[in-house]
């Protein structure tokens, strides 16, 4: 069990590292004015727009780096640091969440497959756990309890490994659009890219993390 431990510490303190950088940076690039003067609403709005998107909104949650888009109400939520901001931070995070909406309007099949393992994932988090432990603690007498447990672990991993190229791929919608719409200038569609890499990189530790603890169990 040492080996587990060591592992859950080590992928924690690499996901705080680089969640204080992503943090740094969102908060260095967000003192930048955007050339264009257009705040995060703004940018989400014309990006819906010229890619032929009318039933998705706009909306303000309270936060830091809360910024989403949830399916379900087909809705793109900025925080209020992201809502009203208007700097190559907020324009990169509002881009990339309306990313997430022209994937679902166009059917991306990677977050087609996310979604369709939502249901299935919630349950798997909800015990596995508890059948995990169960597992342990059963393995001189059986190891079907620990196998489940593992195999329910094994879908959440999965998960995590299916985020990463939604999340690359929005990134990359929202580059060039910010960038073919001349949203940013040259030095602002660095500073974008530099925020959307360490936003990203939070998933690469997230599921890197998983699979270590996988391929322990």
């Amino acid at each position: 069990m040492i080996g587990i431990y060591i592992i859950g510490i080590a992928f924690m303190l690499i996901s705080m590292g680089v969640s204080a950088r992503l943090k740094s940076k969102f908060k260095e690039y967000s003192q930048t004015p955007l050339s264009s003067g257009l705040s995060g609403r703004e940018v989400a709005e014309m990006m819906l727009h010229d890619n032929g998107i009318t039933d998705v909104k706009v909306m303000s949650v309270a936060g830091r780096l809360t910024d989403h888009y949830n399916p379900s109400d087909k809705t793109v939520n900025l925080s209020e640091y992201v809502y009203e901001a208007r700097s190559a931070a907020a324009a990169a995070v509002a881009a990339h969440e309306c990313g997430h909406a022209v994937q679902h309007a166009k059917a991306y099949a990677f977050l087609k497959f996310r979604s369709a393992m939502v249901p299935a994932l919630s349950i798997a988090s909800r015990y596995m756990q508890w059948i995990i432990l169960i597992g342990i603690l059963m393995i001189q007498a059986t190891p079907v309890p620990l196998a489940i447990g593992v195999a329910l672990f094994g879908l959440t991993t999965l998960f995590s490994f299916v985020t990463l190229p939604v999340e690359f791929d929005a990134s990359k919608r929202a580059l060039a659009w910010i960038d073919q719409r001349g949203i940013v200038t040259k030095q602002e569609h660095g500073m974008a890219k530099d925020a959307l890499k360490w936003a990203a990189l939070t998933y690469v530790v997230a599921a890197l993390g998983s699979l270590a603890t996988l391929l322990y169990y």
